[in-house]
This record gives C-alpha cells, sequence and structure tokens, in this order.
C-alpha cells in the first residue's frame, strides 16, 4: 500500500429488489403470498486504486453505481464480495447533515456532527470558531437549526465536514452546495487541500470540475468501470456516448438537442475581413458567424458558445442572455455575429462549441460540440505560456 491512499479490489455489491410485499403476518406464515424479490447488481467486479496526494474522478450517468461505491469506501455499505482498503484518516461528505438534530441550535450540532465524524471535543473547540466562520452563520449559529434555510443548513455541515482534517476526502455532488460565494469559498478549500497533498476521490456531473481538477479518473457504466486514466479523455467519451440525442458530422462534430432550431456552420473572420479564416494571431479582433435554421417559431432562444483549449480547459462560455439579447422569437433562418476585440487566446489550438436553449437554459434545441476548430498563432505581446494574455505592464527599478 506504499504510495496508495485508497485501494479497491473486485468489489461487487448487489440489492433486492422487492416486487411485491406480504400485507400481514398471516399471509406470510400461510405463504399463501410470498415475498419475491429480484437481484439487482449495482457493482460488478470493481478496481482500482487511488495514490497519495491525487485527485481522482468518478463519472458515470444517474444509476451507474458512483455513489453506491463511494459508500463502499465510506464503510457506509458492506460489499458482497471484495475489499476496501484505505491506509489515511479519510472523511466523507456524502449526506451533508445526515447527524443533525433539528431541535438542537446549530452550536450543539457542530459539536454533534463533529464528533459522529470521528474528532474529540477538545480537538471541536479549537476548530469552532474557524467552522462557524467558514460557515458565514455566525448570527445563527445559536438558533435552532430546524430554523435554518436548506442552504443555512448545508453550508454548516459541509463546514464542520470539511474541518475534520482528513488526509483522504470524498465528496459526492457536494461543489455546488450554497450559494455562489460558498462555492468559491468550498473550491478555494478544495485547491488548498490538493496543494497540500491531501487526496480527494470526487464523484459530480460537472464535466469541466473533473478536467479540470482530477489527475484520474473512472467511468461506470452499470456498475462496471469502462474506463479508466485521463480526465479529459474520458470526460469526452462520456460526452459523446452517454448524453441525449446526437449525430456525428463528418468533420467530427457531435450534435445533440431536440433540434426545433440549429446551428448549421460557424464561420471565423478577422474583423475588417469578409474572408472566412481558421487561424488568427494574439490581440487581433474576430467576428463569428453562427448560421442557424428553424422548423419551427422558437420563443426567446438563447444562443451560446464555449472555447475550449484542446485537450478541454475551458477559456470562456458566453451567451446572449448575458448581455440582455432577447427576441421575441425566430423563425426561419439568419445568422448571429460575435465581435470580440483584442482577443487574449495565446497560441494554441481551440475548439468551439455552439448551444441553444430556452431562456431558462433549461432545454437544449441545439448544442454543436466541435462547431469550429481553429488556431491561434503568436501575435503581440510574445507570451507562449498558458492560454491567454494579460497584457502585464513591466518595469524594472535598480
Amino acid at each position: 500500500m506504499s504510495g496508495v491512499a485508497l485501494e479497491v479490489n473486485h468489489l461487487t455489491k448487489t440489492f433486492r429488489l422487492h416486487s411485491e410485499k406480504n400485507n400481514s403476518l398471516k399471509q406470510l406464515i400461510a405463504g399463501k403470498k410470498r415475498n419475491r424479490y429480484e437481484e439487482f447488481t449495482a457493482l460488478k467486479d470493481v478496481t482500482f486504486d487511488v495514490r497519495e496526494g491525487e485527485v481522482f474522478g468518478v463519472i458515470g450517468q444517474n444509476g451507474s453505481g458512483k455513489s453506491t461505491l463511494l459508500k463502499c469506501m465510506a464503510g457506509i455499505l458492506q460489499p458482497n464480495e471484495g475489499t476496501v482498503h484505505v491506509a489515511k484518516r479519510m472523511s466523507a461528505l456524502l449526506e451533508l447533515g445526515a447527524g443533525f438534530h433539528p431541535e438542537l441550535s446549530g452550536r450543539d450540532n457542530v459539536f454533534l456532527n463533529a464528533a459522529i465524524l470521528g474528532m474529540s471535543r477538545r480537538d471541536i473547540s479549537g476548530r469552532f470558531d474557524e467552522i462557524v466562520d467558514f460557515s458565514g452563520l455566525e448570527s445563527f449559529i445559536d438558533a435552532p437549526v430546524k430554523t435554518y434555510s436548506t442552504g443555512m443548513y448545508v453550508r454548516l455541515a459541509f463546514a464542520v465536514a470539511i474541518n475534520v482534517d482528513p488526509q483522504l476526502l470524498i465528496i459526492d455532488e457536494i461543489l455546488a452546495v450554497g450559494d455562489v460565494t460558498f462555492q468559491q469559498k468550498c473550491l478555494e478549500k478544495f485547491v488548498d487541500f490538493r496543494n497540500e497533498g491531501r487526496t480527494i476521490v470526487l464523484v459530480t456531473h460537472a464535466m469541466n470540475s473533473v478536467k479540470d481538477m482530477c489527475d484520474r479518473a473512472i467511468w461506470l457504466k452499470a456498475g462496471v468501470v469502462t474506463g479508466e486514466g485521463d480526465p479529459a479523455e474520458l470526460v469526452e467519451a462520456y460526452t459523446e456516448m452517454m448524453l441525449g440525442h446526437r449525430s456525428e458530422n463528418a468533420d467530427g462534430s457531435i450534435r445533440r438537442g431536440s433540434g426545433e432550431i440549429q446551428i448549421e456552420r460557424v464561420e471565423l473572420f478577422v474583423v475588417a475581413s469578409e474572408t472566412p479564416v481558421k487561424r488568427f494571431r494574439t490581440s487581433e479582433s474576430i467576428r463569428l458567424r453562427l448560421f442557424y435554421r428553424t422548423s419551427k417559431r422558437v420563443p426567446k432562444p438563447v444562443f451560446g458558445i464555449e472555447i475550449e483549449a484542446l485537450g478541454g480547459a475551458r477559456v470562456t462560455a458566453p451567451c446572449t442572455r448575458d448581455v440582455g439579447l432577447l427576441p421575441d422569437v425566430i423563425s426561419g433562418e439568419g445568422f448571429v455575429d460575435i465581435t470580440m476585440d483584442n482577443v487574449p487566446l495565446l497560441p494554441g489550438t481551440y475548439d468551439l462549441h455552439t448551444t441553444i436553449t430556452d431562456f431558462n437554459r433549461q432545454h437544449e434545441y441545439d448544442n454543436l460540440h466541435v462547431a469550429l476548430r481553429f488556431d491561434v498563432m503568436t501575435g503581440k505581446p510574445y507570451e507562449t505560456g498558458g492560454m491567454v494574455t494579460l497584457s502585464p505592464s513591466w518595469t524594472i527599478n535598480d
């Protein structure tokens, strides 16, 4: 186990799914109505290890076995076959606030929940102020938690769980807890943990978090590991294979969505030119033109783009709703122009994805993955490291 924080060997977990139940003890004894069930295999022969100091991702659609796997790793569920070996002090952020008592105050619940997570009363007292400060609930800490909003409840539970000083942290779909400010605070805490060399196992449907944060990942499908390795490659395969309706075009782009309105093609121009190009230089001004066609009238569509560096790191993802450009209805065909001045992208290859959604950004009319691939060449300033330039000014005083 040297250099390995967690090891999962040939893990299998099954559940009984009861199709009907006995309504009375008499029926059960008489045997007139049997309690029938089927065996459901949530995990089958799952094997992998997590190395010390890495962020390890687990991806897969709902029902693929991700939460069952994490509960087996945390010791909440016992596997039918296989083993889990944990070499480091572990904290599992699976069901936040599971140990909270609604009648007790936030203060009392901090001590109660931290004790459940393995901290002594002395340790809790030493970290109490830090926990409350992280939660941002100083004014409510002595109120019963039954008076808390859902967001307040989760923030306090998260603040307790994140401050038990774990060397191995198991996280299940909690990167989006609380408001934007609290989410940023959580992200900063995870970055601190990673910089300190702590080990993190992360399950999330936020694919950009997997690509940006994880060193390795596995892809679960129906309880079986169908892929392991580079997070960007797994996320790309998962996106292509698992998300809804899609079609692959000759140029390698992938489309999904309901299809009432679609982007037919995308053209890139350097400003002041009417000739489409596939490359431009750092700090040049460009215009993107998105040609669309509708099959019916579409109310209040929101057009969006996403630019990614080749390999998956997202650079930007603006949309027309951001700037209040919201036509009441669109029909027929036309185009949308996006002008960007002094583009700060540094030399490299980038992919452009396009989306068209409803106003609430919930229903997806069209999502064209890799609608355009373009190159950026060296311009001014002559930087080469990273993805964007901040156009710094330098001075040397001697």
